[in-house]
Protein backbone atom coordinates (compact mmCIF):
# COMPACT_ATOMS: atom_id res chain seq x y z
CA UNK A 1 0.00 0.00 0.00
CA UNK A 2 0.89 3.77 -0.81
CA UNK A 3 0.13 6.67 0.68
CA UNK A 4 -0.62 9.93 -0.83
CA UNK A 5 -1.34 13.32 0.47
CA UNK A 6 -2.29 16.95 -0.46
CA UNK A 7 -0.74 19.53 1.96
CA UNK A 8 0.03 23.36 1.78
CA UNK A 9 3.32 25.02 1.76
CA UNK A 10 4.20 28.08 3.78
CA UNK A 11 4.28 30.51 1.03
CA UNK A 12 0.43 29.07 -0.20
CA UNK A 13 1.05 26.62 -2.66
CA UNK A 14 -0.21 23.35 -2.85
CA UNK A 15 1.71 20.34 -3.10
CA UNK A 16 0.35 16.30 -3.55
CA UNK A 17 2.75 13.21 -3.45
CA UNK A 18 3.24 9.75 -1.53
CA UNK A 19 3.99 10.02 2.12
CA UNK A 20 7.11 7.90 3.62
CA UNK A 21 8.72 8.06 6.85
CA UNK A 22 7.77 11.90 7.88
CA UNK A 23 8.45 12.92 4.56
CA UNK A 24 6.00 13.97 1.23
CA UNK A 25 7.53 13.05 -2.34
CA UNK A 26 6.18 15.26 -4.58
CA UNK A 27 4.56 14.33 -7.46
CA UNK A 28 3.32 16.40 -10.38
CA UNK A 29 -0.03 15.50 -9.57
CA UNK A 30 -2.97 12.92 -9.10
CA UNK A 31 -3.71 12.58 -12.53
CA UNK A 32 -0.12 12.96 -13.69
CA UNK A 33 1.74 10.34 -11.04
CA UNK A 34 5.26 11.68 -12.07
CA UNK A 35 7.70 12.32 -9.02
CA UNK A 36 9.53 15.82 -9.47
CA UNK A 37 12.44 14.69 -7.47
CA UNK A 38 11.60 17.69 -4.69
CA UNK A 39 10.72 15.74 -0.80
CA UNK A 40 9.60 17.53 1.53
CA UNK A 41 8.92 17.93 5.24
CA UNK A 42 5.51 16.61 6.42
CA UNK A 43 6.36 19.30 9.21
CA UNK A 44 6.62 22.39 7.24
CA UNK A 45 3.34 21.27 5.23
CA UNK A 46 -0.27 21.55 6.63
CA UNK A 47 -3.17 19.02 5.98
CA UNK A 48 -5.60 19.68 3.51
CA UNK A 49 -8.26 17.65 1.60
CA UNK A 50 -6.03 14.63 0.06
CA UNK A 51 -7.60 15.42 -3.77
CA UNK A 52 -9.82 18.39 -5.16
CA UNK A 53 -12.97 16.11 -6.75
CA UNK A 54 -14.74 18.28 -9.28
CA UNK A 55 -18.04 16.62 -8.12
CA UNK A 56 -18.33 13.96 -5.15
CA UNK A 57 -20.79 11.03 -6.23
CA UNK A 58 -22.69 10.14 -2.86
CA UNK A 59 -24.60 6.38 -2.48
CA UNK A 60 -27.62 5.76 -1.09
CA UNK A 61 -28.82 2.42 -0.09
CA UNK A 62 -25.90 0.67 -0.44
CA UNK A 63 -25.07 -1.56 2.17
CA UNK A 64 -27.63 -4.88 2.99
CA UNK A 65 -28.20 -4.43 6.87
CA UNK A 66 -29.42 -0.88 6.52
CA UNK A 67 -31.59 -1.67 3.59
CA UNK A 68 -32.55 -4.53 5.91
CA UNK A 69 -33.41 -2.24 8.95
CA UNK A 70 -34.87 0.41 6.44
CA UNK A 71 -37.40 -2.33 5.04
CA UNK A 72 -35.92 -1.21 1.59
CA UNK A 73 -35.59 -3.23 -1.47
CA UNK A 74 -31.81 -3.77 -2.71
CA UNK A 75 -31.46 -1.51 -5.86
CA UNK A 76 -30.50 -2.93 -8.97
CA UNK A 77 -28.57 0.53 -10.28
CA UNK A 78 -26.26 2.67 -7.63
CA UNK A 79 -28.87 5.20 -6.27
CA UNK A 80 -26.22 8.56 -6.10
CA UNK A 81 -26.67 12.19 -5.63
CA UNK A 82 -23.90 14.88 -6.12
CA UNK A 83 -22.28 16.39 -3.62
CA UNK A 84 -20.42 20.49 -5.27
CA UNK A 85 -16.33 20.61 -5.17
CA UNK A 86 -17.47 23.10 -2.80
CA UNK A 87 -18.85 20.86 -0.12
CA UNK A 88 -15.18 19.42 0.55
CA UNK A 89 -13.10 20.08 3.31
CA UNK A 90 -10.41 18.05 5.11
CA UNK A 91 -9.47 16.66 8.58
CA UNK A 92 -9.38 18.80 11.10
CA UNK A 93 -11.03 21.55 9.15
CA UNK A 94 -14.81 22.79 10.86
CA UNK A 95 -17.92 21.83 9.56
CA UNK A 96 -19.87 25.21 9.39
CA UNK A 97 -23.60 24.91 10.34
CA UNK A 98 -25.75 26.95 7.85
CA UNK A 99 -26.13 30.61 9.22
CA UNK A 100 -30.47 29.96 8.54
CA UNK A 101 -30.70 26.28 9.37
CA UNK A 102 -31.15 25.15 13.06
CA UNK A 103 -32.22 21.85 12.74
CA UNK A 104 -30.51 18.41 12.67
CA UNK A 105 -27.01 17.72 10.81
CA UNK A 106 -25.88 14.12 10.78
CA UNK A 107 -23.22 12.16 10.26
CA UNK A 108 -22.04 9.53 7.83
CA UNK A 109 -19.03 7.38 8.04
CA UNK A 110 -18.19 5.92 4.57
CA UNK A 111 -15.56 4.78 2.39
CA UNK A 112 -14.26 6.67 -0.50
CA UNK A 113 -13.36 5.73 -3.92
CA UNK A 114 -10.77 8.46 -5.48
CA UNK A 115 -11.10 8.10 -9.29
CA UNK A 116 -7.41 8.01 -10.87
CA UNK A 117 -8.18 8.44 -14.63
CA UNK A 118 -11.19 9.46 -17.15
CA UNK A 119 -14.03 6.79 -16.89
CA UNK A 120 -16.54 6.62 -18.91
CA UNK A 121 -19.28 3.70 -20.37
CA UNK A 122 -16.41 1.06 -18.69
CA UNK A 123 -16.00 -2.40 -18.06
CA UNK A 124 -15.50 -4.06 -14.36
CA UNK A 125 -12.18 -4.64 -15.13
CA UNK A 126 -12.01 -1.19 -16.55
CA UNK A 127 -13.32 0.56 -13.31
CA UNK A 128 -11.12 -0.92 -11.40
CA UNK A 129 -7.80 0.10 -12.81
CA UNK A 130 -9.44 3.63 -12.81
CA UNK A 131 -9.48 3.71 -9.10
CA UNK A 132 -6.28 5.18 -7.92
CA UNK A 133 -6.77 4.59 -4.45
CA UNK A 134 -9.42 4.99 -1.01
CA UNK A 135 -9.81 7.09 1.25
CA UNK A 136 -12.21 8.01 4.12
CA UNK A 137 -15.95 9.95 3.97
CA UNK A 138 -18.19 11.99 6.62
CA UNK A 139 -21.26 12.46 4.20
CA UNK A 140 -22.37 15.79 6.22
CA UNK A 141 -26.18 15.82 5.91
CA UNK A 142 -28.78 18.65 7.04
CA UNK A 143 -31.23 16.52 7.52
CA UNK A 144 -34.21 18.36 8.02
CA UNK A 145 -34.15 20.00 4.68
CA UNK A 146 -34.83 16.48 2.72
CA UNK A 147 -38.79 17.04 3.17
CA UNK A 148 -38.70 20.25 4.07
CA UNK A 149 -41.25 21.07 0.78
CA UNK A 150 -43.34 17.65 0.40
CA UNK A 151 -43.42 17.68 -3.60
CA UNK A 152 -39.94 17.25 -3.95
CA UNK A 153 -37.08 15.67 -1.63
CA UNK A 154 -34.10 18.21 -1.25
CA UNK A 155 -31.36 15.52 -1.12
CA UNK A 156 -28.91 17.98 -2.89
CA UNK A 157 -29.46 20.88 -0.52
CA UNK A 158 -29.73 19.06 2.40
CA UNK A 159 -25.53 17.35 1.44
CA UNK A 160 -24.55 20.04 -0.43
CA UNK A 161 -23.63 23.18 1.86
CA UNK A 162 -19.77 24.27 2.17
CA UNK A 163 -17.79 21.98 4.59
CA UNK A 164 -20.45 19.41 4.12
CA UNK A 165 -18.47 16.61 2.71
CA UNK A 166 -14.92 15.78 4.51
CA UNK A 167 -12.04 14.03 2.97
CA UNK A 168 -9.40 12.47 4.36
CA UNK A 169 -6.78 12.21 6.01
CA UNK A 170 -5.08 10.44 2.93
CA UNK A 171 -5.37 8.28 -0.31
CA UNK A 172 -4.14 4.84 0.48
CA UNK A 173 -3.75 2.78 -3.05
CA UNK A 174 -3.42 -1.28 -2.93
CA UNK A 175 -6.25 -1.03 0.29
CA UNK A 176 -7.85 -4.18 0.59
CA UNK A 177 -11.32 -2.94 1.37
CA UNK A 178 -13.29 -6.07 1.93
CA UNK A 179 -11.30 -6.54 5.20
CA UNK A 180 -12.15 -3.16 6.50
CA UNK A 181 -14.34 -1.57 9.32
CA UNK A 182 -15.84 1.82 9.24
CA UNK A 183 -15.92 3.09 13.14
CA UNK A 184 -17.41 6.10 13.80
CA UNK A 185 -16.86 8.31 17.05
CA UNK A 186 -19.15 11.40 18.24
CA UNK A 187 -17.02 12.69 21.21
CA UNK A 188 -15.27 9.45 21.44
CA UNK A 189 -18.27 7.49 21.73
CA UNK A 190 -18.62 4.46 19.30
CA UNK A 191 -21.74 5.26 16.82
CA UNK A 192 -20.81 2.99 13.69
CA UNK A 193 -19.01 0.18 13.27
CA UNK A 194 -19.77 -1.92 10.11
CA UNK A 195 -17.88 -4.62 7.53
CA UNK A 196 -17.48 -2.65 4.38
CA UNK A 197 -17.77 -6.23 2.57
CA UNK A 198 -21.73 -5.52 3.05
CA UNK A 199 -21.76 -3.32 0.18
CA UNK A 200 -23.96 -4.09 -2.14
CA UNK A 201 -21.91 -2.88 -5.30
CA UNK A 202 -18.25 -3.25 -4.70
CA UNK A 203 -16.17 -0.43 -5.45
CA UNK A 204 -15.40 -1.73 -8.88
CA UNK A 205 -19.21 -2.39 -9.67
CA UNK A 206 -19.87 1.47 -8.48
CA UNK A 207 -17.29 3.03 -10.92
CA UNK A 208 -18.66 0.98 -14.05
CA UNK A 209 -22.17 1.65 -13.36
CA UNK A 210 -22.23 5.14 -12.52
CA UNK A 211 -19.23 5.65 -15.04
CA UNK A 212 -22.82 4.85 -17.90
CA UNK A 213 -24.27 7.51 -16.61
CA UNK A 214 -22.10 10.25 -16.45
CA UNK A 215 -17.81 10.52 -16.77
CA UNK A 216 -15.80 10.36 -13.61
CA UNK A 217 -12.81 12.70 -14.36
CA UNK A 218 -9.29 12.09 -12.42
CA UNK A 219 -9.90 13.27 -8.52
CA UNK A 220 -13.63 12.51 -8.31
CA UNK A 221 -15.05 10.98 -5.10
CA UNK A 222 -17.48 8.13 -4.99
CA UNK A 223 -19.02 7.93 -1.16
CA UNK A 224 -19.46 4.37 -1.24
CA UNK A 225 -22.85 5.10 1.25
CA UNK A 226 -23.25 4.50 4.68
CA UNK A 227 -24.88 1.52 7.16
CA UNK A 228 -26.05 1.67 10.42
CA UNK A 229 -25.69 3.75 13.46
CA UNK A 230 -26.16 7.48 11.77
CA UNK A 231 -27.17 10.17 14.06
CA UNK A 232 -26.76 14.05 15.01
CA UNK A 233 -24.09 16.48 15.62
CA UNK A 234 -24.83 19.28 18.20
CA UNK A 235 -22.44 22.26 17.75
CA UNK A 236 -18.90 21.72 19.07
CA UNK A 237 -19.49 18.17 18.81
CA UNK A 238 -16.73 15.81 17.22
CA UNK A 239 -17.12 13.21 14.74
CA UNK A 240 -14.10 10.61 14.09
CA UNK A 241 -14.63 8.57 11.32
CA UNK A 242 -11.78 6.09 11.48
CA UNK A 243 -10.68 3.11 8.73
CA UNK A 244 -7.98 0.56 9.64
CA UNK A 245 -5.30 1.49 7.25
CA UNK A 246 -6.29 4.63 5.76
CA UNK A 247 -5.91 6.56 9.16
CA UNK A 248 -8.70 8.89 10.86
CA UNK A 249 -11.11 11.92 9.45
CA UNK A 250 -12.04 14.17 12.41
CA UNK A 251 -13.93 17.27 12.08
CA UNK A 252 -15.96 19.52 14.44
CA UNK A 253 -19.19 21.08 14.15
CA UNK A 254 -20.32 24.58 14.66
CA UNK A 255 -18.89 27.42 17.11
CA UNK A 256 -15.50 26.13 17.54
CA UNK A 257 -12.07 28.02 16.07
CA UNK A 258 -10.98 26.49 12.90
CA UNK A 259 -7.77 24.96 13.43
CA UNK A 260 -5.27 23.84 10.69
CA UNK A 261 -4.72 20.21 9.48
CA UNK A 262 -2.94 17.96 11.84
CA UNK A 263 -0.91 15.41 10.51
CA UNK A 264 -0.95 13.04 13.79
CA UNK A 265 -4.11 11.83 11.90
CA UNK A 266 -2.38 9.94 9.50
CA UNK A 267 -1.44 7.65 12.31
CA UNK A 268 -2.85 3.78 11.12
CA UNK A 269 -2.69 4.98 7.42
CA UNK A 270 -0.25 2.44 5.46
Amino acid sequence: METWMRLMASDGSIVFGRVENGYLHEYEGLDQPVPTGAVLSLRALTLLAPCAPGKVVALWNNFHALAAKLEKPVPSHPLFLIKPAASVIGSSELIRRPAHYAGKIVFEGELGIVIGKRCRDASVEEAESAIFGYTIVNDVTAAGLITENPHFPQWCRAKGFDTFCCLGPAIVSGFDWQRARVVTKLDGVERQNYPLDDMVFSPAQQVSLISQDLTLEPGDVIACGTSLGVGSIVDGATVEVTIEGLGTLSNTLGTACAQSGSLAAVEGAA
